[in-house]
């Protein structure tokens, strides 16, 4: 959990992503916004469904995830009463250096993960619901593959873990650039994929329904998506880098 602002201060508690808090996202951009207006965000990191199920139960006072199909479900049932796009950034798929599946050679992603099935690669799944498992499931269903077998781990692990356990095991895997970049143990991985359309990956934020949970922070939770969606926090979420790499990419439109 990341925490930042001082004991007393107003704060919300934010359901959010393992990507955006293990990249250093928060560590960057909080301190910009407790300066601005105030208040502390507490950060519950989490994969994207669990997320979901924090808000849901009204345990959470914002969110902050990237699963636009499921973020879009999350209003229409009634339980969020706006979402905004706030930042994008891309999957990317990594794998051992000598490349068995020679997925670097594929021509779309699709045909990337054919090939680790056709060879029965060991690939390490987050298999935790999170976005970035959502999206692998995506990735599988549109290359006409039900993954299963023993090349084929769900770990139940956020990123960093799913990554580390990847480089024990010299697995394929799926992973946000950012948690990439900033993963400290690669081994033999590599960045092998990138670059296919399919790979994006939109981050939202959520206005929670004073409706569904009243007892929420929703005053102090709108300010924090307004400062989001505004041009002082666009620029703070532009301005983070890693090793020199800009990993998030502002793109709210208000």
């Amino acid at each position: 959990m990341t925490t930042q602002a001082t004991e007393g201060e107003d704060f919300i508690i934010l359901a959010s992503t393992t990507s955006t808090e293990n990249s250093g996202l928060f560590d960057a951009i909080l301190p910009r916004f407790t300066a601005a207006t105030g208040i502390e965000v507490r950060v519950v990191a989490v994969g994207t469904g669990q997320a979901f199920e924090i808000a849901r139960r009204g345990d959470a006072d914002s969110l902050l995830v990237h699963d636009t199909e499921g973020e879009k479900r999350f209003v229409a049932e009634g339980y969020a009463t706006e979402r905004a796009d706030v930042m994008v950034n891309d999957f990317v798929v990594i794998g051992p250096g000598d490349d068995p599946a020679d997925i670097a050679d594929a021509d779309t992603v699709a045909d990337a993960f054919a090939r680790i099935a056709e060879a029965e690669a060991p690939f390490a799944s987050r298999g935790d619901d999170s976005g970035t498992n959502r999206a692998e499931l995506r990735l599988w269903e549109a290359a006409g593959v039900a993954p299963e077998g023993g090349w084929y781990r769900e770990l139940g692990s956020g990123m960093g873990p799913t990554l580390n356990t990847a480089a024990g095991m010299d697995a394929y895997v799926l992973a946000d650039r950012a948690s990439w970049v900033a993963f400290a143990n690669p081994q033999g991985l590599e960045l092998l994929f990138e670059g296919d359309e399919a790979l994006f990956n939109q981050y939202g934020s959520l206005l929670l329904s004073a409706e569904r949970h009243s007892h929420l922070k929703h005053d102090l939770a709108e300010r924090w998506h307004q400062w989001l969606l505004s041009e002082e926090g666009q620029q703070a979420i532009g301005d983070f880098q890693i090793k020199g790499q800009q990993l998030f990419f502002p793109n709210a439109t208000k």
